[in-house]
């Protein structure tokens, strides 16, 4: 059985800073790329950043330089550290798993929230 259960989440104050993590399991870590999206109300979701297997990231330009993908295939978790939070931040962060051969195979945690607020 797949599953995927983020971390990490809360409120914090503008500027501050969380690490999420994302717990994986029911299939091959290591040779899935993994991903965090966002998903604030009323907008659809985007991506934050991805990690492929080989360990290359892309991050979105909104979190350049604040926010920074890594992973650990020993324990099979995806973290995403965020810097210097901004009230923009704020929105539901989901993580992806995905593997693309002949398909494309794609998994979704259930989200974690963060509030970004004073």
């Amino acid at each position: 059985q797949v599953q995927l259960v983020e971390s990490g989440g809360g409120l914090v104050q503008p500027g501050g800073s969380l690490r999420l993590s994302c717990a994986a399991s029911g299939f091959m870590f290591s040779i899935y790329a993994m991903g965090w999206y966002r998903q604030a109300p009323g907008q659809q979701r985007e991506l934050v950043a991805t990690i492929t297997s080989g360990g290359s990231t892309n991050y979105a330009d909104s979190v350049k330089g604040r926010f920074t993908i890594s992973r650990d295939n020993a324990k099979n978790t995806v973290y995403l550290q965020m810097n210097r939070l901004k009230p923009e931040d704020t929105a539901v962060y989901y993580c992806n798993a995905e593997k693309s051969t002949v398909h494309t195979v794609s998994y979704w945690g259930r989200g974690t929230q963060v509030t970004v607020s004073s």
